[in-house]
């Protein structure tokens, strides 16, 4: 969170073999007519593949975000209007789909020729070979089989039948006065019987086939098997390898309304291994220039401004803004050894170590400290496991804990490093803010675990009072106030918002729950909460193109149609809510929120690229007749991270290239936009591509914004969001404690 400037079917038969047991020796009648009649079955069975597997392959797709069929239902078998094998197949891997299509149209091959082979017997009068083309053996014979499905004896009415002796058998001397009418309703019942005992092992075997197969769901989500995409087009934006020498000044952002197939937040386009290659290969042609970016601004930084809270990237100036606690120089630690800059991570290691210091720091915001200053130390730690971090995290820790000292044991909003004395803002009518008191846990609980002092987990009862007086409809009010049988109550008059001082309550929520190994299902419950709160109250459509947003809730339930860039850090965590939903990657809920995530996600590369120089204003308002507009009161950018962090748990979790594709564009506008000789600066207005960057650069460009755009193309990266790692708001990634 940020507090915001400027205003803010098939045959059944078709599984197995119909008949137990192959012929065994006997004659055989090479004709002409032969030939006929195996090209006419050949031909039925292609069409009847055929139409068998268009209507599979005509089905629902299967996501790139589902396992195959963890969830097959065993079919009625008493449906006459349902395919069995269609029921059990519809959401299995097309290559099991196929395989099964050609071992069924290899059985009712094989039974063709049985039965003209058998009629063939008749005509020559070898009556015993014909028995054994049917299998119909009697006790006696080498062949016999007691659990083969046809009798195994004779009936009356059989053509085979006669007074005659027949090998392995008894004489029968009845006469053949039974109608075949009666032997073919016979035959029918035990045909049926054979189909239902058939079908139920093959639904079985299925069943086995999708556990297997949804085991093989990589980390990004889609299945890893080129063959399971076959019914979706080739992905068509893939290009060409980017030189080290790539020029971004003569970059033209490209416009708005593409890639309109994303708007309703599909999948369209096939997830193969070749395309996750090609993809890779050049995410790293990239990734080296969001590496070239951090170092230009880490040697400038070093330069002109080492151990300075912020390095002003036009007059190269250095200050101490944030209490002289080096806030730049903390916040990007991790990205600089993610980045592989560990040179400079060491240098930066020996500066905390000999010159850090919090002892004469006074009054500091206790959010934006715990998430940047906190939240980094902690995270280089967890990343190096050099103690000099924790010592000094927890000498930090303890001095921002003060805040805590309530009667409800919210967290006042600043406090003094020196004295301890904390206090909420008087601009703020002295409530406390929710996304400010309810984005900290994850910092103090790793403080905690690391430290063994629990009292760091006290910050945790913050959760413990919203999860009392949050309304049924999940959604927080921004503001809080003392008092009330649950120590604090919401101050009802204040909106609710997933931008500006409301926005990373909501993102703790899921992370949380996350980071505590998805067991506390307390904050499980209260994102999956919010979550419906969201799509039945505050998930709207935008004209005339039907973008994707979240509005703000107002005082008396009036929706403030805008979107900040803040909230687009909802795609991501959509994403990751989806992807460890309880209840599976494939169910309704976890389906719908990362169908929101795509399509929320493809509104806010929308604020990027219908502006003049491919970047987002502060908030947009969803007015008029063109979706959007840029506000008057807020054309600024100032380096934020959201979008870009959306794109890349999207393109983790999902395996799409699209994410790094528009990714890239939005790092070539910062290039292009936002460099300046000693970094990058923020810009006064997206819609003015004339007009030089600004002399601020805030630490979270380093923290966040090149961390996000570096993850994005590091295909080979150490962090695994969804097994071993969480990240802070600030993008600092902590191990999650069941590692």
């Amino acid at each position: 969170m940020r507090i915001q400037s400027n205003g803010s079917n098939g045959n059944p038969r078709g599984i197995g073999r119909r008949r137990g047991t192959p012929p065994r020796g006997g004659k055989t009648f090479p004709d002409q007519k032969m030939i006929l009649v195996l090209a006419a079955v050949a031909a039925t069975i292609f069409a009847s593949g055929l139409m068998l597997g268009t209507h599979i392959y005509g089905s629902p797709q299967i996501s790139d975000t589902s396992a195959a069929a963890s969830s097959v239902s065993q079919p009625s078998l008493n449906n006459e209007h349902s395919s069995p094998l269609v029921a059990a197949t519809s959401r299995i891997a097309a290559s099991d789909v196929q395989r099964l299509i050609m071992e069924s149209a290899a059985a009712e091959a094989f039974e063709e020729e049985e039965r003209r082979q058998e009629e063939e017997a008749l005509k020559h009068g070898d009556k015993t070979l014909a028995l054994h083309l049917r299998g119909a053996l009697v006790p006696g014979d080498p062949n016999y089989n007691p659990h083969h499905h046809i009798d195994d004896t004779l009936d009356v009415d059989d053509p085979l039948n006669s007074n005659q002796e027949i090998v392995g058998g008894e004489e029968k001397q009845e006469n053949m006065i039974e109608n075949m009418h009666h032997q073919f309703a016979q035959a029918l019942d035990h045909e049926k019987h054979v189909i239902d005992s058939a079908v139920k092992k093959g639904v079985t075997k299925l069943k086995e086939t999708a556990a297997g197969v949804a085991k093989k769901v990589a980390l990004r989500g889609a299945i890893t098997k080129d063959e399971t995409a076959k019914n979706l087009p080739n992905y068509p934006y893939m290009r060409t390898l980017v030189p080290k020498d790539h020029d971004f000044t003569k970059y033209k952002p490209l416009g708005g309304n593409r890639f309109i197939e994303y708007l309703e937040g599909d999948s369209p386009y096939a997830m193969t291994d070749s395309l996750r290659e090609q993809s890779d290969n050049l995410a790293r042609s990239r990734r080296v220039h969001v590496v070239n970016a951090m170092k230009h601004v880490w040697k400038n930084y070093k330069e002109y401004a080492f151990g300075m809270d912020e390095l002003h990237p036009i007059s190269k100036k250095g200050t101490a803004n944030w209490g002289g606690m080096g806030t730049t120089l903390v916040d990007a630690l991790d990205t600089l050894w993610l980045m592989g800059m560990k040179d400079e991570f060491w240098e930066a290691r020996d500066w905390v170590r000999d010159h850090l210091s919090h002892d004469k720091v006074g009054d500091v915001s206790g959010f934006e400290t715990t998430i940047r200053s906190l939240g980094g130390l902690l995270s280089a730690y967890d990343l190096s496991g050099d103690k000099v971090f924790l010592e000094k995290a927890d000498n930090l820790g303890a001095k921002l804990f003060k805040a805590y000292d309530t009667p409800s044991g919210l967290p006042k909003g600043s406090v003094n490093l020196k004295t301890g004395r904390a206090h909420n803002m008087n601009w703020n009518g002295n409530a406390y803010i929710v996304a400010e008191a309810a984005t900290q846990q994850i910092e103090y609980r790793y403080l905690a675990k690391a430290t063994g002092k629990e009292d760091y987990k006290k910050s945790e009862k913050v959760f413990d009072i919203l999860d009392k007086i949050t309304p049924e409809d999940g959604l927080l009010f921004e503001k809080l106030k003392e008092g009330g049988e649950n120590g604090a109550s919401f101050i009802t008059a204040s909106k609710s918002s997933f931008g500006a001082m409301g926005d990373s309550a909501y993102e703790y929520m899921i992370k949380l729950w996350v980071q505590g190994g998805r067991k506390e299902e307390m904050y499980r419950k209260m994102w999956d909460k919010a979550m419906n709160g969201v799509h039945e109250q505050l998930l709207q459509k935008s004209t005339p193109n039907g973008l994707t947003y979240i509005a703000d809730r107002l005082n008396g339930g009036r929706l403030d149609h805008k979107m900040d860039h803040l909230a687009c850090f909802m795609g991501g965590s959509l994403a990751l809510g989806a992807y460890t939903d309880p209840s599976g990657i494939d169910s309704s809920r976890a389906k719908r929120d990362l169908k929101t995530a795509k399509a929320l996600t493809y509104t806010c590369y929308q604020m990027y690229a219908r502006t003049q120089t491919g970047i987002s204003p502060e908030f947009v308002q969803f007015r008029g007749g063109n979706d959007f507009k840029v506000p008057s009161s807020a054309p600024f950018y100032i380096l934020r991270p959201e979008v870009v962090e959306a794109f890349y748990y999207l393109s983790v979790l999902t395996g799409d290239p699209i994410y790094r594709e528009w990714g890239w564009e939005v790092f070539q506008s910062i290039e292009k936009y936002c460099k300046t000789e000693y970094g990058y600066g923020s810009l006064h207005d997206v819609n003015e591509p004339s007009m030089k960057p600004e002399d601020r650069m805030e630490s979270f460009f380093l923290a966040e914004t090149l961390k996000y755009l570096y993850l994005l193309f590091d295909p080979d990266s150490e962090i695994d969001i969804l097994n071993k790692h969480v990240f802070n708001t600030e993008a600092h990634p902590f191990k999650i404690f069941n590692n």
